[in-house]
């Protein structure tokens, strides 16, 4: 991955942004002293509870909510800067996409793209023409007649997402642009987000309360808790090493998961020098939140030094595979990946 290339050119940066809402009961901070990067191409995720803040943050990115405080400096320009009308022609640089779709009823799928079209003065041909051709990147070509009502969620999704990127913006605003749909479906449009990430170089910010979808999709994470940054970092890394309480609860939530197992992934650990009183395996499981089955084993105790091997298979979960991986090099504990088949 680029991620090096992508590091040295900050597309947004976040300075000491802060918001408090007033009203006849008293005010409420929403947002404290907020700090950070993002930088051009990568795909950004923005994690926390219900109230701490990350939507507001969404928000005061683009200005729809302004700051009490601080600054965006967005493509090296300063928002707070701006006139209105300067900041509604900025805010074209920045699609957004919603939880509960947005789209408008009256209007057919092709005709919900065409809207930020026509309201920034396109000619109605070069408009149509536009919207067909996000229509088949997000494949619903076939469904440009269709209006909101007829369209399933997931497709209602896709329609909102042409239409955020019907402007040509530089960053994608996703704020919780998965929570209203079923995992299937949210799998299917995060592989979307992922791929025009990929194919068209958009920023990607991702607002979510689930560690699943940052897991899935993000190169790097800030973790929000009671309105301040608790925690940023590699994604990889913050999932082994979780160094706030908040990042541990949202990483690693109380509860029984279920967890499928095949022989397509195994791993073989060799014992070469860890002490015979180390729980390696139980140490992978309680860091990764990651059940592993244990196919073979073949250790000794040799003077309190294990010696040996052992073949643990693991989940079919990409993400949980990767994480006991990265555990694995990160420890230093030598091993093999391996994959077992089974016979008829």
């Amino acid at each position: 991955m680029d991620s090096i290339i992508q590091r040295k050119n900050e597309l947004i940066r976040i300075e000491g942004l802060g918001k408090t809402f007033t009203s006849k009961s008293g005010s409420v901070t929403a947002l404290k002293n907020i700090n950070l990067s993002i930088y051009s191409g990568e795909i950004f995720g923005i994690i926390g509870l219900s109230g701490a803040g990350k939507s507001t943050l969404v928000r005061c990115i683009n200005f729809l909510e302004r700051p009490t405080e601080g600054d965006v400096i967005f493509d090296g320009e300063s928002l707070s800067s701006l006139t209105p009308a300067q900041l509604r022609i900025r805010r074209r640089s920045m699609g957004m996409i919603f939880q509960q779709f947005n789209l408008l009823m009256q209007r057919t799928a092709l005709a919900n793209i065409t809207f930020p079209l026509e309201i920034a003065g396109v000619p109605k041909e070069r408009a149509l023409e536009r919207a067909r051709e996000l229509l088949q990147i997000v494949g619903l070509a076939d469904r440009e007649k269709a209006y909101p009502s007829q369209l399933s969620g997931g497709q209602k999704q896709r329609i909102a997402i042409a239409r955020a990127l019907a402007t040509e913006p530089k960053v994608l605003l996703c704020d919780e642009a998965t929570s209203a749909l079923d995992p299937t479906t949210t799998a299917s449009i995060l592989a979307l987000i992922k791929d025009i990430n990929r194919k068209l170089g958009i920023t990607v910010i991702i607002i979510t309360h689930e560690m699943s979808v940052i897991e899935e999709i993000c190169s790097r994470v800030a973790i929000i808790d009671h309105s301040k940054i608790a925690e940023v970092g590699d994604v990889d890394e913050i999932f082994i090493r979780p160094k706030s309480e908040i990042a541990r609860k949202l990483i690693f939530p109380e509860g029984p998961r279920e967890t499928l197992f095949n022989g397509e992934h195994c791993v073989r650990i060799v014992f070469d020098g860890k002490s015979s009183f180390e729980p390696v395996i139980a140490n992978l499981i309680l860091e990764c939140q990651t059940p592993v089955n244990i196919l073979y084993a073949n250790t000794k105790n040799v003077n309190g030094t294990a010696l040996g091997q052992m073949l643990l298979q693991l989940p079919e979960s990409e993400s949980s595979r990767k994480r006991v991986l990265a555990y694995l090099t990160v420890k230093g504990i030598p091993f093999t990946e391996e994959t077992i088949r089974q016979e008829d």
